[in-house]
């Protein structure tokens, strides 16, 4: 698994195989960032259900100023933080080893806003809607900012409260839903 473009373009990811992990595979990934592109540049990220922390990997790469990894498994932990040490990339990373609950009211405790969220949680576990909605109670993201939710059904919500649908593409069983705040 390799970063696909920006300044770390290239570069190996380690943590593709991490047992539980479903990495964004590169052909979905390239689309995605082509979506989203205008939004990356100074954002801050949170990658809630990280794994091997791809996403989060490609967004810094194109320009984020600081992104959240967040992962409960600690192989996934250990091997984004080895990682992170590799790229030199400290000063834009905050490695977080939290239940998502967890990590959504550390978020809103400690006043932390979001221009970009990634959801990519294990397929089986249909806890976006959920998570949305506490996202939007806690006021978590940004006038303008983005969800980019990644399943393998269409059983999320249409209709978030002060959310609009912006894109919504299937790549083969997987589809991609990108929300903005209004």
């Amino acid at each position: 698994m390799k970063i696909i473009s920006g300044s770390l373009k290239g570069r190996t990811i380690d943590g593709f195989n991490i047992e539980g992990t479903r990495p964004t595979m590169d052909r979905v990934k390239e689309s995605l960032f082509g979506m989203i592109q205008s939004y990356i540049k100074d954002s801050i990220c949170l990658d809630l259900f990280a794994g091997s922390g791809n996403l989060a990997f490609e967004a810094i790469s194109n320009g984020s100023k600081l992104c959240y990894f967040n992962d409960k498994n600690i192989k996934c932990i250990n091997i984004i933080k080895k990682n992170i040490k590799n790229f030199n990339i400290e000063e834009k990373t905050k490695v977080l080893n939290l239940d998502y609950n967890k990590c959504l009211d550390y978020l809103k405790d400690n006043q932390i806003k979001l221009d970009i969220v990634f959801l990519d949680p294990p397929y089986k576990n249909e806890c976006l809607n959920e998570i949305i909605n506490k996202m939007l109670d806690y006021n978590l993201l940004n006038k303008g900012g983005i969800i980019v939710c990644e399943v393998d059904n269409n059983y999320l919500n249409k209709d978030f409260k002060n959310l609009e649908i912006i894109k919504n593409r299937k790549y083969g069983d997987k589809f991609i839903i990108i929300y903005e705040k209004n």
